[in-house]
This record gives C-alpha cells, sequence and structure tokens, in this order.
C-alpha cells in the first residue's frame, strides 16, 4: 500500500508506541541470550569463550609453544568476531586461566591473572597465555567439517557455530550468566564422574534415573569445600533446579599451651577469601563471635590455611555453626541447568544434558567420518593414477615431452589412460623420485593402506554401535588423560542449621513454680552444702508461688511436659528462659500451648526418641501406663494426649525406662511396691493402663522410681524436712497391684512423704521448699538406715515453710548431670537381709495383685 509522505517527501509508517518497544525490547533480549548470556550445551561455552578459543588456535598458541601477550589474543577476538568492548573479551580470558574459577582452565596464563582475595588481574598488555591442552580436546577436527561455520559480524570470515568438543564441557566446566528474564548456574563437576555417566548412558540409554544419578555424586568445586546433603543435588540433577549448601572444609588443632583453633583450608566456590576474613573480623569487633581471640590468614603458594584461634573456653563446634550461620563461610548454591538448545534456552535434567552431548558427539563424528571417507577416496583416485603412470611410465615421459605445454599434457595423458584430470594433473606433479623401486613399494603400500581406511570409514558410517564406541573410546581417553580426583565433599545428612546447632552445650538446672514459670539456670549457680544447712535462695516467688519441680538436663535435651490431665508438649532446654537465682522466670503458657486449667505433673528431659526406651506412666490413684518412647517423637506445637485418665484421677511422675527395669511406687502415707516393669505391657497412648498399687483410704501416689542401678538406694523425703536413705533390698520385689510396704512412718513432725527417689553415694541432692529456698547437700553423708523409720532431718525450715520438691544430681569426673537416662541394668531377685525389714514384714499385711486387666 501507499505510505502517506512528511513536508520533505519521505515515507512515514505510523505504529503504536507500545509496538515498537515491544518489538525492540523482544530482539534486544534474544539477542543478549543467544550472543552473550546463555552458554550451548553442546560444547558448555558462550560465544566470547567459543571466539577466544578460536582465535587462540588460529594464532597458533597451542600447547608446548611459546606465550603470546594476552593483548594479542583481544585484538585478535575484538577484530574479528567479537565487536564488544576489549575489557569484556579480557575478563572472560582471565576466568579461563584462574584455576579456582574453572574446575579445569582452558587457557594457561603468565603472569598475574588475579586471586581467590578478588585481587584483579594485570592489564592485558602485561600478561600472556596459550591454549591449554583440554582445550585441544575441545577443538580437534575442528577443519574437518565437523561444527558449521557462520559469517562473522561483517561478513569477511567465517567463525564456528560450535566446538566439536570431546567433553561434555557444560557439565564439567560449569557456567554462569544472567540474560534478560532468565539465567542459569550450572556448578563444575569431576571429569571422571561426567565421563563415566555418560559412557553409562550411551550404553544404556533406557538407564533408571537412580543409577544414573549414583554415578556422579555431586558438583565439584575448584576450590574444594563440602556440600551438605544430597537433597538439593538430587533435585538438580532430576528437574533442572536444585539449592546446594556449601561449607568450608575446616579442621580443629590443639595449641601447644592449651585451647584449641579453627584452620580453614577450603572455601565455598566463588567466595572472596579477604571477604571472608573481614567479616569475621568484623563480627568479632561487633561482639557476636566472642569466642575468637585471634584471626590470621596464613595462605601461600603452598594452599589456603585462614586460622581463627578460639578462646580457653570456647567450644569449636558451636563457634563453627555461628561461622556457619552468619559469614560465607557456609553459601547457597541456586543450581540452574539452563542452556541454549538449537538456540532456544531450556532447563534441563542431568540426563537431558548427556543425551544433547551425546547427540553432538554423534554428529561431529559422522561428519567427521564423512570428512576423511571423501579424503580417503580422493586420495585413492590419485593414486591409481599415479600407479597407472608408474606401470607405463616410458609412455608417459613420451606423452609429455610431445607435449607443447602443460595443458596439453595433461589432456593427453587423460585420453591415453583414461585418467580424470586431477590424476594428470598428480602425474604431471609427480617428482622422477617417485620412479624408484622403493617409492613404487611405498606407492602401492599407500594405496592399500588407503583403501582400508576407506572400509573402516564405511563400516563406521554403515554402524551407528560402532560410531557409539568410537564416541566412548574418545570420552575414556580424555578421562584417563585429565582426570583427577574429588576436590568437593558431599556429606550426608542436614543442611539448615538450627538455632540449637549455634548452642553450647551445658547442663542447667530447670525450675518450675506451683504457678507455672519456668527458667534455667547454670548448674555451677549451685554450690555444694553441709547436710542441714540453710540453702541458697533458687527462685524469687510470690508468697502465693512456690517452686513446684527442679530438674538437671542438657541445652540440646528435648523437654517432655506432661500435664496432669495426660497431655505432652515439647520444648528444647536452650528455647528456657535463662535467670538469676532470684529471678522468677517466664510463665510457661508463654512457651508452650497449654489448655487452660490444666497444671504440669511431669517433665523429661529425652536426647532421642528411640524404639528401645519406654516411658513409664504414674497417676494419683495408681495406675501405671508404659509406651514405646518413639510414640512420642511426632513433635506437634499443640501437643498431644499421652494417656487417658479417669474421672477424679491425674497424672502425677512419667519416667524414662529401658524396658527390664524395677519400679517402685511410693505413696503420701508412707507406704511403697517394688515390682518389674514386665509386669506391665507395652500399650499405646489411648490407654488408661493398668493397677501399680492398691491404695488405703485417703491415701494417693506421690513418687515413682525406676531402679536403673544395682547399687542404688531409696531416699525418702518429707514435707518436715526429714528424710531417710533405704537399701532397696528392704522392698521384697511384688507383683504389680498389691498394697505394697511400709515405707516410712509419718507423724505429725515429718509430714506426709513429698518425693521418693533412687540415690546412690555419689549423687547430691537439691531440696526445694515452698518458699523458694534451695539446699544442694551430698548423699553419701545420709547415712543408710531401716525401711519403716522416721528419718534424719536433712534441712532447717523456716516457720511455716514446707518441702515441695527434690531432685537428683549425679557426679561424674567433675561433671554434674542429672541422672535420668543411665543405662537399664537387668534386676535380680533379692531377699529381706535387714533385721528391721523383716519385723516390719511382719507387721504388715500384703495383699494378693488383683486382676491384670488392662482398660484401653
Amino acid at each position: 500500500m501507499d505510505l502517506p509522505e512528511n513536508e520533505a517527501g519521505e515515507k512515514v509508517l505510523t505504529r503504536l508506541l507500545e509496538d515498537e518497544m515491544r518489538e525492540s525490547f523482544i530482539d534486544y533480549s534474544m539477542s543478549v541470550i543467544v550472543q552473550r548470556a546463555l552458554p550451548d550445551v553442546r560444547d558448555g561455552l558462550k560465544p566470547v569463550h567459543r571466539r577466544i578459543l578460536y582465535a587462540m588456535r588460529e594464532l597458533g598458541l597451542s600447547p608446548g609453544r611459546g606465550y603470546k601477550k594476552s593483548a594479542t589474543v583481544v585484538g585478535e577476538v575484538l577484530g574479528k568476531f567479537h565487536p564488544h568492548g576489549d575489557m569484556a573479551v579480557y575478563d572472560s580470558l582471565v576466568r579461563m586461566v584462574q584455576d579456582f574459577s574453572l574446575r579445569y582452565p582452558l587457557v594457561d596464563g603468565q603472569g598475574n591473572f588475579g586471586s581467590v582475595d578478588g585481587d584483579s588481574a594485570a592489564a592485558y598488555r602485561y600478561t600472556e597465555c596459550r591454549l591449554q591442552p583440554l582445550a585441544m580436546e575441545l577443538l580437534e577436527d575442528i577443519d574437518k567439517e565437523t561444527v558449521d561455520f557462520s559469517p562473522n559480524f561483517d561478513g569477511r570470515i567465517d567463525e564456528p557455530t560450535v566446538l566439536p568438543s570431546k567433553i561434555p564441557n557444560l557439565l564439567v566446566n560449569g557456567s554462569s550468566g544472567i540474560a534478560v528474564g532468565m539465567a542459569t548456574n550450572i556448578p563444575p563437576h569431576n571429569l571422571r564422574e561426567v565421563v563415566a555417566a555418560t559412557v553409562a548412558l550411551i550404553r544404556d540409554p533406557g538407564l533408571e534415573e537412580e543409577e544414573l544419578l549414583g554415578l556422579i555424586r555431586g558438583p565439584d568445586f575448584p576450590t574444594g569445600g563440602l556440600i551438605c546433603g544430597d537433597e538439593g543435588i538430587r533435585e538438580a540433577y532430576r528437574t533442572g533446579r536444585g539449592r546446594l549448601v556449601v561449607r568450608a572444609r575446616t579442621e580443629v588443632e590443639e595449641l601447644e599451651g592449651g585451647g584449641e583453633r579453627i584452620v580453614v583450608t577450603e572455601i565455598p566456590f566463588m567466595v572472596n577469601k579477604a571477604r571472608l576474613v573481614e567479616q569475621i573480623a568484623q563480627l568479632v569487633r561487633d561482639k557476636k563471635l566472642q569466642d575468637i581471640r585471634d584471626l590470621r590468614d596464613e595462605s601461600d603458594r603452598e594452599g589456603l590455611r585462614v586460622v581463627i584461634e578460639l578462646k580457653r573456653d570456647a567450644i569449636p563446634r558451636v563457634v563453627l555453626n555461628r561461622l556457619y550461620k552468619h559469614t560465607q563461610m557456609q553459601t547457597t548454591f541456586g543450581s540452574i541447568l539452563l542452556a541454549l538448545v538449537n538456540g532456544v534456552p531450556k532447563v534441563m535434567g542431568l540426563r537431558g544434558l548427556l543425551l544433547h552431548f551425546i547427540d553432538h558427539r554423534h554428529t561431529v563424528v559422522v561428519r567427521r567420518s564423512e570428512f576423511e571417507l571423501r579424503k580417503a577416496r580422493d586420495r585413492e583416485h590419485i593414486l591409481e593414477g599415479l600407479k597407472v603412470a608408474v606401470d607405463n611410465i616410458d609412455e608417459v615421459i613420451k606423452i609429455i615431452r610431445a607435449s607443447e605445454d602443460t595443458e596439453t599434457a595433461s589432456i593427453r595423458l587423460q585420453s591415453a589412460f583414461e585418467l580424470s584430470e586431477k590424476q594428470a594433473e598428480a602425474i604431471l606433479n609427480m617428482r622422477l623420485a617417485r620412479l624408484t623401486g622403493l617409492e613404487m613399494e611405498k606407492l602401492e603400500q599407500e594405496l592399500k593402506e588407503v583403501r582400508a581406511t576407506i572400509e573402516d570409514l564405511e563400516e563406521i558410517l554403515a554402524s551407528r554401535d560402532r560410531r557409539m564406541e568410537i564416541i566412548i573410546q574418545e570420552l575414556e581417553e580424555v578421562a584417563e588423560k585429565y582426570g583427577d580426583d574429588r576436590k568437593t565433599e558431599v556429606l550426608s545428612g542436614g543442611t539448615i542449621l538450627s538455632d540449637e546447632d549455634l548452642i553450647a552445650e551445658e547442663d542447667m538446672v530447670i525450675t518450675m513454680s506451683h504457678q507455672g514459670y519456668v527458667k534455667r539456670i547454670e548448674i555451677g549457680t549451685y554450690r555444694s552444702q553441709k547436710r542441714g544447712g540453710r540453702g541458697l535462695q533458687g527462685m524469687g516467688t510470690k508468697e502465693e508461688d512456690w517452686v513446684e519441680h527442679l530438674f538437671v538436663a542438657s541445652t540440646h535435651d528435648t523437654i517432655m511436659i506432661f500435664t496432669r490431665a495426660g497431655k505432652c508438649y515439647w520444648i528444647k532446654v536452650w528455647e528456657l528462659p535463662v535467670g538469676g537465682r532470684q529471678s522468677r522466670g517466664k510463665p510457661i503458657v508463654n512457651l508452650v500451648k497449654m489448655e487452660p486449667g490444666d497444671e504440669i505433673a511431669a517433665v523429661v528431659p529425652v536426647r532421642e526418641f528411640t524404639e528401645d526406651r519406654y516411658l513409664l506412666f504414674a497417676t494419683r490413684q495408681g495406675m501405671v501406663k508404659k509406651s514405646t518412647l518413639s510414640a512420642y517423637g511426632n513433635i506437634r506445637t499443640v501437643g498431644l494426649n499421652a494417656i487417658n485418665i479417669r474421672e477424679g484421677d491425674e497424672l502425677i511422675d512419667v519416667k524414662v525406662t529401658g524396658g527390664d527395669d524395677e519400679v517402685i511406687l511410693g505413696t503420701r502415707r508412707g507406704m511403697a511396691i517394688r515390682f518389674h516393669e514386665s509386669d506391665v505391657r507395652a500399650m499405646g497412648r489411648a490407654a488408661f493402663g493398668v493397677r501399680g498399687i492398691k491404695l488405703g483410704s485417703g491415701d494417693r501416689v506421690v513418687g515413682m522410681v525406676v531402679l536403673a542401678r544395682s547399687d542404688a538406694t531409696l531416699m525418702v523425703v518429707t514435707e518436715g524436712g526429714m528424710g531417710k536413705r533405704t537399701l532397696v533390698e528392704a522392698y521384697r520385689r511384688q507383683h504389680r497391684g498389691g498394697r505394697g510396704v511400709i515405707n516410712i512412718k509419718p507423724n505429725a513432725r515429718t509430714g506426709k512423704v513429698v518425693a521418693v527417689k533412687s540415690v546412690v553415694d555419689e549423687d547430691e541432692l537439691m531440696i526445694i521448699t515452698r518458699k523458694g529456698v534451695v539446699n544442694r547437700q551430698a548423699v553419701g553423708e545420709i547415712r543408710a538406715i531401716g525401711r519403716a523409720t522416721q528419718g534424719v532431718r536433712l534441712v532447717n525450715l523456716d516457720k511455716g515453710d514446707r518441702v515441695v520438691d527434690v531432685a537428683r544430681v549425679v557426679v561424674e569426673n567433675g561433671e554434674e548431670e542429672e541422672g535420668v537416662a543411665e543405662e537399664p541394668v537387668e534386676g535380680e531377685g533379692v531377699e529381706d537381709v535387714t533385721e528391721e525389714a523383716v519385723a516390719a514384714e511382719r507387721m504388715e499385711k500384703t495383699l494378693e495383685p488383683e486382676d491384670d486387666k488392662v482398660e484401653d
């Protein structure tokens, strides 16, 4: 159609601005995607890297030859192939030299090409370069019409659109780039592993995914380091996208004068070492890392070495976890396996990348074989002509001498011997030396070899299996020649650091008040005292509140909180608030989601929820229930039902057992029963349990003891601060469900029984009173006495004060810890041995156990 004209007579095309912008942006985007940012799936190179390697080949910069200035290479690339900035070309060249950027460098550099500290390379007029031997494997056979060529930017010369590439360079060296609206980030891999996977896929295209993933352990970064977990690796290999957690490799060394230091020998890929050291130093200055006393970078030509000296009381694992959390000693590598497939960007998994490379190599082998076959046939044709000439040499000489010029001689030879123009030309160019007997034999031998080569090439072109074997052979030769061991180690296990990993593991005293206030205090806060002492203030409370629970646990333990209604909640010890001796702590309802009106009955520290451990429950009305510990390992924020409780009853205690322990239940009125744990079979969480002890009128169970040690004694403490130790043998073993035996004779002075504990001489007791006074004393100072006695004075109480709880502390090698998780020992039947025990037995009536029926 006719376009309108403007005042100057020029044709004008009217378009919407948004249409013009859209088309222009799309054209620009595709130009960036194809011509700059993304690698080709076949050779793993972006255009600028491909052009640099090809230009260096054209300049003759092969291995073993002399270096040339990098400026020469940059100029060659700019002038012939890459019409962009010189620094863009030089930066790409520098990256191919750096052994901390590429897993297998493609360019051999001489001079300053930068460092892992982020130092930039020297100007290209100072540095020199040549190709690495491995780069020649990418370029080999490029002059045999194995790949397509296209005109350069000004149409003067041609350049390759892809390199033949004997190795899967995209996986071996990886690639990264940001295009318009998309990005690629392919990690480098180990050459041997990639070749092994490629060979396996060639031999069995239907190879199972798991087998393929098993051949490549994961990325292999040039800077080494550790990859935490393989979940992200497998996801990336399956879908093309995955997140890898990479950590620095460290060692912990002991110092001569005491103390320890962390030595960093490898850092995550693409991390600037100098910046990392400065980052650690800044955290020390900001007092976020207070356990570091000195920091040095001792790296040299031998390798990387960053020394982090720790203070004497520092725990290396905790410091390391904090470094991982707050510095680039741990980074996340977002793997995006995106590359150009026939000029189109595509995200692929591991199988897709390898199949595209295999197809490319197959094409290269076919085209190379076709090229070599043509050349062999051409040579055969020439040799056949030369043989004709040699066989008829006298007549050939006669024709040549009789001819007026070369053209006439050629025509006459073609006519006389039915030769082609090329054969005639070869005869005319033949030297007289070829007429000797030896040369004639060589001619016949060469013709024989050429015909064998033609036959072999024809077989190759006729058989796909033969071509695949050639690809496999070439791959294995390259792997054998250039392959090396892995630098990056893949670790199994989790990859995410929890807050617990940043907490030092140490024992804490946990206190919970009647009104639900909880806190943790360092165990060293309480000093050991003599029996009968006044004690220290352990928790500041209001007049209407008092401490009800006190125990010792590690900061990494899980606290299982059981309520009187039979619910179970979980919280980590380190999540509890830290307080001083006289602070109240925080309400437990603010830390766990307890139901309104419910109260805490028992707290149990647990390290692992295993199948071979059990929870033993005891209720106020004498019911007991046993369930596997693993049944409670599914932690929920809202808690779960741990045991069903009858109306009018409530849960009073929960203990961890080993499955072969003995149990003692103690009542408020001074009765106790001893039975074997096997009397209570394992039940589900919804069970009510079975009867453990038959209670008298107005009595209730106040404590449960699991006899985990054969040398243990039974400690009984009353409200009035009285207590006694009694040998376990004084309590004869019965079946559960009986009335039991007399444990202690309570009266107005002693008060009712508050706690029943299993103790040994090495233990210590912490006694807590209603007013919050804590008394700590050694169990060994309390002598063992008879069962049916009133006991001795353990703690002096103020007027109106009462003992409310008791905790046992085990002392081993100077360390103090709660004796909850002791290994169970097999119980042995032991008869009563003390006179007092025998006398007490005569005064008591022991009822036979009742029905063993379980109510679920």
